[in-house]
């Protein structure tokens, strides 16, 4: 699957640029640059989500969303031995952290460092091995006392992040630490630019919205929703990849990458909205999977379903191997049918169409 070069050098550059949960302003700094040439309009509300509108002056608003942070962790507890201690920012996985390189993002600049880890030799192979839990993983700057690290200008509160890279894999997957859920801002940008580039008219005000603070719990989506009041919003997320060992399907769902984007039955996701999506994808030929969602989805169109008296709002999610790893995987095609499916349902979406049940 080819992306245009110019497509392809925005995600990397956007997924390679560290944007934790609270600290979005880098990376939503490099997505409203490449956005502006295919919107009227760019606007970033007080805690750093970006919206673009194409059609501002227009009374029916549409939004389609993603978020942009990605999880991180934050300095806790220094010792005076200067070993750090670390608590979440975001659903990180402890399991990963030993061995791992990170960056700490100090007051002097960034600072490397390294989850330590036991030694095999040291700690013994038995029922009582240690396994990586929040209370025993830390991090070594290779300081010896807590003023050491002070003085690279690490304290309390600093942000941590994980300096993998975006790569391409067998010319079918993209890898990357933070596709979850950057490559969602990418998806709903390259919308926008697909719109330009056909030369499409909308006959509603468009807003291609990337949210902040979603993986602490929908906040940015729960601040702009109001602040936008749309008529409808069409939410992209990523979901998980089943097939892969140690994920139970009777629990999960099927899932799989490739095999086309996941369309969400939840109580939060509209029937007509919904509906609308699955004939778009069945008149334009593009594959895709179902799943369901027992409550709550989990993503933001819970926060834009719930917001303003109730806002119809549907669920268009991508498969995704290894969530909250930094060996992050989506099928490259599937990423190119999320864009064709968003895209071909805006053509279709009309101020009069019916938004109520009844």
């Amino acid at each position: 699957m080819k992306f245009e070069n110019k497509s392809l050098e925005f995600l990397k550059k956007y997924l390679n640029t560290a944007s934790p949960t609270g600290y979005e302003h880098n990376g939503q700094k490099i997505w409203m640059d490449y956005l502006k040439p295919y919107v009227d309009k760019i606007e970033v509300d007080h805690y750093g989500t970006c919206y673009g509108i194409i059609n501002p002056e227009a009374e029916f608003k549409v939004v389609i969303e993603a978020h942009a942070d990605e999880i991180s962790w934050y300095v806790n507890y220094i010792t005076d031995d200067g070993l750090i201690y670390v608590i979440r920012n975001g659903g990180s996985d402890q399991m990963i952290a030993p061995s791992k390189v990170v960056h700490l993002h100090g007051e002097k600049g960034v600072v490397k460092g390294v989850f330590g880890w036991p030694a095999i030799h040291t700690r013994g192979i038995n029922s009582d091995e240690p396994v990586p839990k929040l209370d025993n993983i830390f991090i070594d700057c290779g300081a010896s006392t807590k003023k050491e690290i002070e003085e690279l200008g690490i304290f309390v509160g600093t942000m941590i992040t994980y300096p993998d890279e975006f790569f391409e894999l067998n010319n079918k997957y993209f890898v990357s630490r933070a596709l979850d859920n950057r490559v969602g801002g990418f998806m709903i940008a390259e919308v926008a630019r697909l719109l330009k580039k056909n030369k499409k008219q909308l006959p509603f005000g468009l807003y291609i919205t990337n949210s902040v603070q979603e993986e602490v719990g929908l906040y940015g989506a729960n601040m702009i929703a109001d602040t936008i009041k749309p008529n409808i919003a069409i939410v992209t997320d990523v979901t998980h990849d089943t097939s892969t060992p140690m994920i139970e399907k009777k629990k999960e769902g099927d899932l799989k990458c490739g095999d086309g984007p996941v369309i969400y039955f939840a109580p939060s996701v509209h029937h007509n909205i919904r509906q609308l999506i699955v004939e778009t994808a069945k008149t334009n030929k593009i594959p895709f999977q179902r799943a369901a969602a027992s409550r709550a989805t989990g993503t933001d169109t819970d926060a834009f379903a719930h917001s303003n008296g109730g806002v119809p709002s549907a669920l268009i999610s991508l498969p995704l191997r290894y969530m909250h790893t930094t060996v992050e995987m989506v099928s490259q095609k599937d990423v190119a049918s999320v864009i064709q499916l968003i895209y071909e349902t805006l053509l279709k979406i009309e101020p009069t169409m019916n938004l109520k049940y009844h």
